[in-house]
């Protein structure tokens, strides 16, 4: 039998990441009584201390057992903490000692969305591919530089460690554990059974470009500006060099260095972002909405449309705007 411990955070944690951890593995077990095989998993709920927590003034969580009490377990699951992410380490740090000699001791550790802020602290994934919610990657990379960020990843699968993206996608990485721990058929039909969408190995289509700007350099930022207000135009990186009076060599650096993004891929994301906001509020056709955020070139525009957001513009559309016609029904 698998020992799972859920940990039992201090903070703003978001509670559906344990309750869900917790019914996904018991199902599991459910499942297995069903056809007369032994339950595979032993679920505890781990605190630092026995003490309940509460979360968002109205949900109390009582820890099954503290960190004292558990000599060996199988898999350490870290669900999302919201916050100040230093305060959120500091409230928490007794955790970590116990996770690193977990692991060196053969456990697995999965975060949960910002729980990898929890994981990256203990520096088991210093070198090793980890993702987060997208909207906290310029923190993630600030604090932990020695991680390999994957923001677009749904998952990650590494060397005894895990972590999901964003939010729900929590529950792709319980079903991509339960498949490794069991099999590729009780895992589809949990995904059923919680109607969850199963391999889905991305969350492009999900991230909002809102462009690095908490920066001290003023005129970085003036670039951004100018680049967000004429994305219609075709602007080349030597168009902006004369603009604004600036070498080509110190605009990329200084670019890059405040927003971790060269200018053409800036210009690139500002783009695929109005691009996005076109497929999502209007009815114009992919080559009118192409044309609006300056590109001429379909394949090149479908391509870098694809790769930014893990969708074709197509898809994209047919996904996100209520004004395209539902497929007939017969």
């Amino acid at each position: 039998m698998k020992h799972i411990s859920i940990l039992i955070p201090k903070g703003a944690v978001a509670l559906g990441c344990i309750d869900g951890s917790f019914r996904v593995f018991s199902q599991v077990n459910e499942f297995l009584r069903q056809t007369d095989e032994d339950p595979l998993f032993s679920v505890q709920l781990v605190g630092m201390t026995g003490d309940t927590q509460v979360y968002d003034r109205l949900f109390s969580v009582k820890p099954d057992v503290t960190i004292a009490d558990v000599a060996k377990t199988d898999l350490i699951i870290i669900p999302a903490v919201n916050g100040d992410m230093d305060e959120v380490i500091e409230a928490n740090r007794e955790f970590l000692p116990w996770i690193r000699q977990q692991h060196a001791g053969g456990a697995e550790v999965a975060s949960l969305c910002v729980g990898a802020f929890l994981l990256a602290a203990t520096g088991l994934v210093d070198g090793r591919k980890c993702s987060t919610h997208w909207l906290s990657e310029a923190l993630f990379r600030d604090m932990f530089p020695k991680v390999e960020l994957v923001p677009d990843r749904i998952i990650t699968d590494e060397q005894g460690t895990y972590s999901s993206g964003g939010a729900n996608s929590f529950y792709n990485l319980l079903l991509h554990i339960v498949e490794k721990y069991t099999n590729r058929d009780l895992a589809i039909l949990c995904s059923k059974y919680f109607a969850i969408e199963i391999d889905r190995g991305s969350q492009s289509a999900f991230i909002m470009f809102k462009g690095q700007k908490d920066h001290p350099d003023d005129s970085v930022k003036e670039i951004q500006s100018y680049i967000e207000s004429n994305f219609a135009e075709r602007i080349t990186v030597d168009q902006l060099t004369t603009h604004f009076a600036i070498s080509r060599r110190s605009l990329e650096r200084r670019f890059k260095k405040a927003t971790r993004n060269t200018v053409t891929e800036y210009i690139q994301r500002v783009k695929i972002e109005a691009a996005k906001k076109g497929f999502e509020t209007s009815r114009k056709n992919i080559t009118e909405v192409m044309f609006e955020v300056g590109y001429t070139d379909n394949k090149a525009f479908r391509t870098l449309f694809k790769r930014t957001t893990g969708l074709s513009p197509v898809e994209y559309r047919k996904k996100y705007n209520r004004n395209v016609p539902m497929p007939a029904r017969y």
